[in-house]
């Protein structure tokens, strides 16, 4: 696992160094909990461990923190697949609210075992828990050459509705109609932690990026969440995208972009496409973030299944989510 680009790119003990420094990930309220100075200096995180590679990468995050000495003792949760969401969940959702903090590998969707009306694990888990950002760095390495290097982009995506709402039927043999779920009040709550993360972290524009020109009431009300919210914050710059442009703009000019502000489902691939420009899967960490809990795992949400057991996966996009993990917790 700790094969080629992880020896020469990333040391353990010098990213935790590095990311810890890295963007504040707020959270007063229940950050004052969970310092260490309330635990005996020492904090206990629940691990996930997921399916695939998670495992694996959950392995290398206990062999840095060991080496380091980071007061950071894990509470294991492996997946254990029933035949619905909730029973899979159980112990990864018990653990997660009694530690208020955890991080993730990702955990394998069966759609043999899924019901038509069931969320996938991973879903169920941000849904339930309310975790309503996810915030993702997607930054150049310099010892990582890429087409683009001056790469440093924040993705805030709207975590808990939109096409992931899992609500479809059959209306007649043949035809499955899906909805697509916007509200206004939860399109102002990510707006408006958008704009006070780009201001809490000194960032200058945010960007929305939508789809209002073909919906124009779904997402068209996110834009115009999004315009009310930026009215308040009248010293960062706001500006908005169609999203099939973004995708355009990304791969071809991709340091015009600073913090980007996108519904659900276009968060889920534009993150994909930041991830694939700074060096792939395996380079880039992520947190879902809510008022009580927040989750960290990789940016991309895969398990890397067709590599498990091959001592080929990437360490680094787990590191760096754990070091978020560390700068949250104090």
């Amino acid at each position: 696992m700790w094969k080629s680009l992880s020896r020469t790119v990333l040391n353990g003990e010098s990213l935790i160094k590095t990311a810890c420094n890295a963007d504040l990930l707020l959270g007063n309220q229940t950050k004052r909990l969970l310092t260490a100075q309330n635990f005996g200096g020492r904090v206990t995180v629940a691990m996930i461990t997921g399916d695939g590679v998670g495992p694996e990468l959950m392995s290398g995050v206990k062999k840095v923190f060991t080496s380091a000495g980071v007061p950071v003792d894990f509470e294991e949760i492996e997946t254990n697949h029933k035949q619905n969401t909730e029973e899979t969940c159980f112990e990864a959702i018990t653990a997660i609210r009694r530690n208020g903090v955890a991080i993730k590998g990702n955990i394998e969707t069966k759609l043999d075992l899924l019901e038509a009306d069931q969320k996938s694990p991973n879903v169920h888990i941000r849904t339930l828990l309310d975790l309503f950002a996810n915030v993702i760095k997607v930054k150049s390495i310099p010892a990582l050459p890429t087409r683009h290097n001056n790469i440093d982009i924040r993705i805030i995506r709207e975590n808990t509705e939109g096409e992931y709402t899992h609500l479809e039927h059959e209306s007649i043999p043949g035809v499955v109609e899906t909805y697509k779920i916007i509200t206004a009040k939860k399109s102002m709550r990510i707006a408006r932690f958008a704009f006070e993360y780009a201001r809490r972290n000194r960032r200058k524009k945010v960007t929305a990026i939508h789809k209002a020109n073909i919906m124009k009431l779904a997402d068209g009300l996110f834009l115009k969440c999004c315009r009310e919210v930026a009215d308040e914050f009248p010293d960062i710059e706001f500006d908005s995208m169609i999203v099939d442009n973004t995708a355009m703009q990304l791969v071809s000019n991709p340091e015009q972009f600073d913090v980007m502000l996108l519904p659900n489902l276009y968060g889920n691939i534009v993150g994909n496409i930041c991830c694939g420009l700074v060096g792939g899967a395996g380079m880039v960490g992520g947190a879902n973030i809510g008022d009580k809990y927040r989750v960290f795992e990789t940016a991309t949400r895969n398990t890397g299944k067709g590599i498990a057991g091959m001592n080929i996966a990437n360490p680094s996009a787990m590191l760096f989510a754990s070091t978020l993990m560390l700068k949250y917790v104090g």
